[in-house]
C-alpha cells in the first residue's frame, strides 16, 4: 500500500545511470489504450528514490498501456543536454491478477526498460 491508501497495478523506477543515482523529479502519465484512442488513468513524480508507487488504481483491465517520462525536462533540470525530450514505453498487461513494475534505466543520450518484478 502507498501514501495515497490503495496498491498501484502499475509502479515504475527510474535511474539516472549516468548520474549512477535514481532519478528524482520526474513527471510521468500513464494511458490506456481504448477504441477512441489513449486515455490518461494515472499521473506522478519520480521521488527521491526514482518510484512511482501510486501511478495508476488499484485494478487495471487487460490491454495495452503507456507511460510518458519527462526526460528532457529532468536533463535540462540537471544542466544537462539530451537527445529525447521524452521516453514513451508501451506494454501490454494480460494478467489483471498480477503487477506490473515498468523500470527505466536513462542517460542523456540513450534509455533502456524491461518488465520487472
Amino acid at each position: 500500500m502507498n501514501a495515497s491508501g490503495h496498491t498501484s497495478h502499475i509502479t515504475t523506477h527510474v535511474l539516472d545511470t549516468a548520474a549512477g543515482r535514481p532519478a528524482a523529479g520526474i513527471a510521468a502519465t500513464l494511458e490506456a489504450h481504448a477504441p477512441d484512442g489513449w486515455r490518461q488513468i494515472g499521473t506522478g513524480t519520480t521521488d527521491d528514490d526514482g518510484r512511482i508507487s501510486d501511478l495508476s488504481p488499484p485494478a487495471v483491465e487487460p490491454g495495452t498501456y503507456r507511460i510518458t517520462f519527462t526526460t528532457g525536462d529532468y536533463f535540462a533540470a540537471q544542466g544537462s543536454d539530451s537527445f529525447f525530450p521524452e521516453v514513451v514505453i508501451a506494454f501490454r498487461v494480460s494478467d489483471p491478477g498480477s503487477h506490473y513494475h515498468v523500470p527505466l534505466l536513462i542517460s542523456p543520450f540513450a534509455y533502456s526498460t524491461y518488465r520487472g518484478s
